[in-house]
């Protein structure tokens, strides 16, 4: 059988042994974008991306939703995304995936003129010790924020993410040493206002607006991923917060036809992008089921 999209996902949620509110609300969005690119009369189905017996030379296009072990398995996922690649074209693009799961695309964005937090990108091995890649962002990229936060350049759901107090840098060195061995870190002026106020998720698909969310992180904590107890409503955005996301969209190598662009007041009061997920976002269906209509309707617009 050959299909006009496939639906990729995350192994452990093809068929799940367990439940948890998580893995109910994979399959719920998954199960809305199916049904919607259904109804847009194109032929679909669910695979997990590291399926061994599925032919991907079957399916005209392969949609990321929910591939979220890639992280923990990226030398395997990277091989096979080059390898499927040469077999069917992805949602979004290799090239726009290749370029957003490196989190080095935050500097494209601030040449591209896109206000981003106040951020040092330390290179794998550079031979640098926490508190001298401190004084560093101090000294050369202007933090005024003594907390920065820790974080990976290949990341996602807030993994290997750390908020630092000055005074803390020493007990975190063991920690940063055995990291920046492996992998590429960056250093972050820590955000008062996303604590406070919270993190605005932007769905914008076909360079559009759709809708929002607000995440505010639990009291006490200041990341805003559910995993970590944070809350998520409806958002009603202003003008300028979807100007701003559209903006950022545009900054893109190429148009991506979905995109999750995350926003918040920065230190300084200004509209600025915490992360652009063009790979595999959560983009909030089961509290705007009507947004999966948009992004099929976009799919089958643009592609077929």
């Amino acid at each position: 059988m050959t299909y006009d999209v496939v639906i990729l996902t995350d192994p452990r949620l093809i068929d799940p042994k367990t439940t948890s509110k998580s893995i109910d609300n994979v399959l719920l969005e998954d199960g809305l974008v199916s049904d919607a690119l259904k109804s847009n009369g194109l032929r679909v189905a669910r695979k997990s991306w590291d399926d061994p017996e599925f032919d991907w030379t079957t399916t005209k296009y392969a949609l990321f939703r929910s591939t979220w072990d890639c992280f923990e398995r990226f030398p395997e996922f990277s091989l096979w995304l080059n390898d499927v690649s040469n077999k069917t074209q992805l949602i979004n693009s290799e090239n726009l995936i290749g370029w957003n799961i490196d989190k080095h695309y935050m500097q494209n964005m601030a040449d591209a003129g896109i206000t981003i937090p106040k951020t040092l990108f330390i290179e794998k091995s550079e031979g640098i010790s926490l508190k001298e890649a401190y004084n560093n962002a101090i000294e050369n990229h202007n933090f005024s924020s003594k907390a920065f936060v820790l974080k990976p350049c290949f990341s996602g759901g807030a993994r290997h993410t750390y908020k630092i107090l000055p005074e803390e840098i020493v007990q975190h060195e063991a920690i940063f040493q055995n990291l920046i061995a492996e992998e590429a870190m960056m250093l972050q002026e820590f955000q008062q206002n996303i604590v406070e106020h919270g993190e605005i998720s932007m769905m914008v698909f076909n360079g559009k607006f759709t809708n929002a969310v607000l995440k505010i992180a639990k009291p006490g904590d200041f990341r805003v991923q559910d995993d970590f107890g944070g809350s998520v409503q409806k958002y009603t955005p202003s003008q300028e917060e979807i100007d701003f996301a559209e903006k950022v969209v545009i900054a893109a190598p190429e148009l991506p036809i979905y995109a999750r662009v995350d926003i918040f007041k920065d230190n300084d009061g200004n509209w600025a992008l915490a992360e652009l997920e063009i790979f595999e976002p959560e983009l909030w269906f089961r509290l705007y089921p009507e947004a999966a209509d948009t992004l099929a309707s976009c799919i089958k617009e643009r592609l077929f």
